[in-house]
């Protein structure tokens, strides 16, 4: 088969040449003449060059793999396509028409292409049986038309929202939407997603909407998309998660599974890339973490956006679900001053985080982070749903943190254990 055209904001830049084994990117000479040699329009991980360097091919691969899911949404994608689940090139062949960012990736000699994207209108009903069925049709894919790829793990599917109500994407028109049901495992899980997302927009790491609705009888929460915009031209904005950024790969996301990632190296990347600002932001995003329990803040749940002038800044904070009172280890992804467990985390520890990226205000903002958290935890409760001690947990973790102690473990974990 062709190689596999690249498009960034509907213009070509590159092409994905070779088999899963030894796929390479390969920048167009236009692209590099519209943005400049060693552009990080792509990713800070791939330069745009003229002639590739092969010591790189690995990088530039996996930023590729990482585009697509994991776990049994990436085998269920691979079995609509017909290909193995370890054939990047056969799965963005397959469904690298909606992508995260503003990347399309697609095959010129594949019947149909270049295709026409549409919409189809979709009743309440029909988002019920999407959402019920979403192992068989992860994303909400269905053959020959869905074309959609997004990674992470969580039972999830797109949509696109306009005047009319809700819409079906087809061949690769821009979802606007993500749309995840009740986890089958954790079912306060979304809502305490929900509440989550409360403290990111007050702190102002996230202007997004995000809101729990219910599709003839199925409960949901409905994400806003950050990297889709009706103000650029097709619809996207470019981002890249730092999986990507740091040559990570699926579980390395996770610290302690892999030598690529750490919240220095993020923050080094960050300071770099995207000034202070963006590193301040970052820092809220790890106070704010520590203070409701967000375990899972990894290196694919903190992402760089990439604008068209070649600017780049963090992207907005996502997946802030408090999870310190489900059943795991109790440890947060990325390690604060060398600490992973979540209880024995203290306000110096994060202040010394800081101050280690160079951030000499990194006390006075954690002290308005974690007050900010304490004042919303005891203002707003959170949907009837959600896990029962959620405010009050959170509300503990603020005030022990606030008066120099350990966050500690939260309430219900106490009550089970004694």
């Amino acid at each position: 088969m062709a190689d596999l055209v690249v498009e960034l904001s509907g213009a070509r830049v590159g092409r994905l040449s070779g088999d899963w084994r030894t796929f390479d990117f390969v920048a167009d000479p236009h692209a590099i003449e519209r943005y400049g040699i060693d552009s990080l329009v792509i990713s800070v991980a791939m330069p745009l060059a003229a002639i590739s360097n092969r010591a790189r091919r690995d990088r530039r691969q996996n930023f590729f793999h990482e585009l697509l899911p994991e776990g049994q949404m990436l085998r269920q994608l691979a079995q609509q396509a017909g290909v193995p689940p370890h054939d990047v090139i056969g799965l963005l062949r397959a469904f690298g028409r909606d992508l995260a960012g503003a990347l399309q990736i697609w095959d010129p000699d594949r019947p149909g292409e270049p295709l026409q994207p549409a919409v189809v209108p979709l009743t309440d009903h029909d988002v019920a049986i999407m959402l019920k069925e979403v192992r068989r049709d992860p994303l909400g894919n269905q053959v020959p038309t869905g074309k959609t790829s997004l990674a992470g793990v969580q039972d999830k599917i797109v949509l696109v929202r306009n005047e009319m109500g809700w819409n079906r994407a087809l061949d690769g028109w821009p979802s606007s939407h993500i749309v995840k049901p009740e986890s089958r495992d954790y079912p306060t899980m979304i809502y305490d997603e929900e509440y989550g997302s409360r403290f990111a927009r007050m702190l102002g790491l996230t202007a997004f909407a995000t809101s729990l609705e219910t599709f003839d009888g199925v409960p949901a929460i409905v994400i806003e998309r950050y990297d889709r915009s009706p103000e650029t031209p097709d619809g996207r904005i470019h981002q890249e998660d730092f999986n990507q950024a740091l040559g990570a790969s699926g579980n390395e996301k996770y610290q302690r599974f892999g030598g690529h990632v750490s919240l220095a190296n993020i923050a080094r990347v960050i300071a770099t890339a995207g000034g202070h600002d963006s590193l301040t932001r970052l820092f809220k995003l790890v106070a704010l973490s520590i203070a409701v329990g967000n375990l899972d803040l990894h290196a694919k749940n903190i992402s760089l956006l990439h604008f068209q002038d070649g600017s780049i800044e963090l992207a907005p904070a996502y997946d802030v679900v408090p999870q310190a009172h489900l059943p795991n280890d109790r440890q947060v992804a990325l390690a604060v001053a060398g600490e992973f467990q979540h209880a024995g985390l203290t306000k110096n520890m994060l202040i010394a985080e800081g101050h280690s990226w160079g951030l000499r205000s990194a006390e006075v903002l954690t002290d308005t982070a974690l007050e900010h958290v304490l004042e919303l935890a005891r203002a707003e409760r959170p949907d009837d749903r959600a896990h029962p001690s959620l405010a009050e947990d959170i509300a503990t973790f603020a005030s022990n943190l606030l008066e120099g102690r350990s966050a500690g473990r939260p309430t219900s974990t106490n009550q089970r254990s004694d």
